[in-house]
């Protein structure tokens, strides 16, 4: 699916900002001036899982296991750069990985797990994504799309799916959680805490980079009650009271987090929340711009994932566990689309 723009509209912009760009450019530049510098860290919802084909391909040595995909937002923008240059050819550098956290960006190594073809012994560390993607002083713009994965979304919506099969609030249970179990609240202020600081090794690894975070989508309904009792292909067991908190108390927190502390630094976030609401996981499938637990995926990706609760092999179902499927990723990779090329007209 292309961008959920119209294409005219979106070839009109992106010309109309290509001639503004060759306009400002110096003349005379060589090598790495030729061309712009692009790099786009992040976890799944940056990486793809499954959406598209395997980038690298299957079978490629030098498959990482950060489950990048050929239709993720990154590859969609960068699809749209090459056909509309900025005035000059910009060169993607994409180091995002499927589960990464926000030390893992800038800070920390991070074992992959990948579910598709893992070679015997698990997937081998990689470095934080700052130095895969070697950012210096010639980067012209980062994109980050991290967070969920520190604050555990997945996680929480799974844990509040089996409370509801039981009964239980999931809102209580991570309002006042039982020793050995952190709180929402903890976790957003660890969060923003983590993220200061990988903004801040950013900027230091790219000092001359526009920098840009990307937020994260409605996932869940307006109304809980708009979801389907114990249907895994939206999301499962949650009761309706307690996707009502997971929106507003979890999601649109993490999102507000990014947000200040994006502004905090003076770089531009993209909210790409408030055009896929309408379009959450428990929306009919050609609505929907988010999977379920079980969902639509590409025949590699697996019905169950290892060391998760949830197997959807019986629904003829992939394990898609909450994430942007292809118009998803459309609908953020016309967003990003815009804030690359402002931020390169800005340089």
């Amino acid at each position: 699916m292309r961008h959920p723009v119209s294409r005219p509209r979106a070839c009109a912009l992106a010309v109309g900002l290509a001639l503004t760009a060759a306009a400002l450019l110096p003349t005379g530049s060589a090598g790495a001036a030729d061309r712009y510098e692009w790099a786009a860290l992040g976890d799944s919802f940056t990486a793809g899982l499954f959406v598209g084909e395997p980038q690298p391909a299957l079978g490629d040595a030098s498959r990482d296991g950060c489950d990048r995909t050929t239709d993720a937002y990154p590859a969609l923008v960068d699809r749209e750069l090459a056909e509309f240059p900025p005035g000059k050819p910009v060169r993607l550098t994409d180091a995002s990985c499927g589960a990464a956290t926000v030390p893992e960006i800038a800070t920390a190594g991070q074992t992959p797990i990948s579910p598709v073809d893992p070679p015997a012994g698990g997937w081998s560390a990689v470095d934080p994504q700052t130095q895969r993607a070697r950012l210096g002083d010639g980067t012209d713009v980062v994109t980050v799309g991290v967070g969920g994965k520190s604050l555990g979304l997945g996680a929480l919506l799974l844990t509040c799916s089996e409370l509801g099969r039981s009964g239980k609030s999931c809102r209580t249970h991570f309002t006042d959680p039982p020793a050995g179990t952190e709180s929402v609240a903890d976790r957003l202020t660890r969060l923003q805490d983590e993220y200061i600081e990988m903004l801040a090794h950013v900027h230091q690894a790219a000092p001359h980079a526009k920098v840009v975070t990307v937020g994260y989508p409605a996932l869940l309904p307006e109304r809980g009650s708009a979801c389907a009792s114990a249907d895994p292909t939206q999301l499962g067991s949650i009761t309706p009271d307690d996707v009502d908190w997971l929106r507003d108390d979890v999601l649109r927190r993490l999102n507000t987090t990014i947000q200040q502390v994006t502004e905090f630094f003076g770089d531009r976030f993209v909210d790409v929340y408030a055009s896929s609401i309408g379009h959450d996981a428990c929306q009919p499938a050609d609505t929907k711009w988010v999977e379920g637990f079980c969902g639509e995926a590409a025949d590699y990706w697996p019905s169950r994932l290892p060391g998760a609760p949830l197997d959807c092999t019986t629904i003829g179902r992939r394990a898609t566990l909450v994430h942007p499927n292809a118009a998803g990723h459309a609908n953020t990779a016309a967003h990003v689309e815009r804030a690359v090329r402002i931020a390169l007209l800005e340089r």
